[in-house]
């Protein structure tokens, strides 16, 4: 799986023949969530996520009907991870590369654009931080006094 992200609901995904994204809904299971602090928003997406599984359930219009409004429907998912199965519902965990067959498009025309997955930092992620390397990564911030100061304030404007 070397360092590929997980797909998780609101993944934003698109159809090689439509016009517009859309954002994937898991219907299949409410147990497993990857990366959610709370665990209330991000729930894992498998290969049994298949059907009208996504919010508005269309791609805009759809180049293979003529331009007329498509209606996003998922037949199956290839490139999923075959070494974390999630039960129920049995499916296999979704990686950022798999891809979704359309009765219409064809096999692979749906693609994943962005996972859905978004860092959620907790204060104890903050106080692990290494100070140093986040001064690099953001000199806006001073990480070793978060607590004790406004945040946004220049290090060195005092």
């Amino acid at each position: 799986m070397s360092l590929k992200e997980k797909v998780v609901q609101g993944a934003l995904c698109k159809c090689n023949f439509g016009t517009a994204p859309d954002k994937l809904k898991v219907l299949t299971q409410t147990k497993y969530y990857v990366n959610d602090h709370e665990s209330s928003s991000k729930l894992a997406a498998t290969h049994k996520d298949i059907g009208a599984t996504f919010e508005k359930n269309t791609f805009g219009s759809c180049a293979k009907k003529n331009n007329t409004p498509c209606s996003a429907v998922v037949t199956q998912w290839n490139g999923y991870y075959e070494k974390e199965l999630y039960d129920p519902p049995g499916g296999y965990i979704l990686l950022e590369d798999s891809k979704a067959t359309c009765p219409i498009g064809g096999t692979d025309c749906i693609t994943i654009i962005k996972t859905g997955q978004m860092g959620e930092p907790t204060k104890k992620n903050i106080e692990k931080a290494d100070s140093e390397l986040q001064s690099h990564v953001n000199p806006m911030m001073d990480m070793k006094n978060l607590d004790k100061k406004d945040p946004y304030k220049f290090l060195n404007a005092e």
